[in-house]
């Protein structure tokens, strides 16, 4: 099945170049001019977002906090394509939860290129995820629990006091990774070589950014994240 990838820009023929182009790289495409039409749409069937920054009367960073909050589209993979372009916007982009952020004008090579490294990512983290826990028994799930927090690792849902929790991707693989070993520190390169693919270049901040917001979306819990200056992290029980 083709990867399902939503366009959404106000400026048509941008739509018009990135969707020929895309879809002759083997992608399904759909296309909408603002962020009130695209919330219209079920967007949990989509593998990935373009996303335009400045547009009408909602912006594309209001429409992805919105798309972060619903567990439903917390895990669906964002890329902004701006032309707002000052390092402050790239780091207000990838600090809501976007993948990526690409400002315009932008060569349409980078974008198929940079489409394919966050989908080839997402993918990986997926079956590093399901390859790394152990199997449950026959109709049981995996499942990690700490106090009120719990983790299902087959229906990818944070509940805490049966209180769903909307995470990303990101933040879940962390989690996850977390409560599988908890008591014990993990490096940085732990982290990066578990939940990043060999081919994508991680910076410090990017851990950072993704474990600050973990920290502050399951509260109280938030504080057993902590940091050995010198070592890494790990979740303190």
């Amino acid at each position: 099945m083709k990867q399902r990838i939503l366009i959404v820009d106000d400026e048509e023929s941008i739509c018009e170049i990135l969707q020929f182009n895309l879809e002759a790289s083997g992608y399904q495409t759909v296309v909408v001019h603002s962020a009130e039409e695209a919330l219209e749409l079920d967007l949990s069937v989509f593998d990935l977002i373009l996303l335009d920054v400045m547009m009408g009367k909602m912006s594309g960073f209001k429409m992805a906090k919105i798309l972060k909050e619903n567990p439903k589209t917390a895990s669906v993979p964002i890329i902004f394509c701006s032309a707002m372009g000052s390092e402050d916007s790239k780091i207000s982009g990838l600090d809501i939860g976007a993948d990526d952020y690409i400002p315009k004008p932008f060569s349409v090579r980078e974008v198929i290129a940079r489409v394919k490294s966050v989908l080839r990512r997402y993918s990986y983290s997926q079956s590093q995820i399901m390859n790394s826990t152990p199997v449950a028994a026959e109709g049981e799930s995996e499942i990690y629990t700490f106090e009120q927090l719990v983790v299902d690792v087959a229906k990818y849902k944070c509940t805490i006091a049966s209180e769903e929790i909307s995470l990303t991707k990101k933040e879940m693989e962390l989690l996850i990774l977390f409560l599988k070993n908890k008591g014990r520190v993990l490096s940085r390169e732990d982290i990066i070589s578990k939940l990043w693919s060999d081919d994508t270049m991680v910076f410090d901040r990017t851990i950072d950014v993704n474990i600050t917001r973990l920290r502050k979306k399951i509260g109280e819990y938030g504080k057993h994240i902590v940091t050995r200056q010198g070592f890494g992290y790990g979740f303190d029980i």
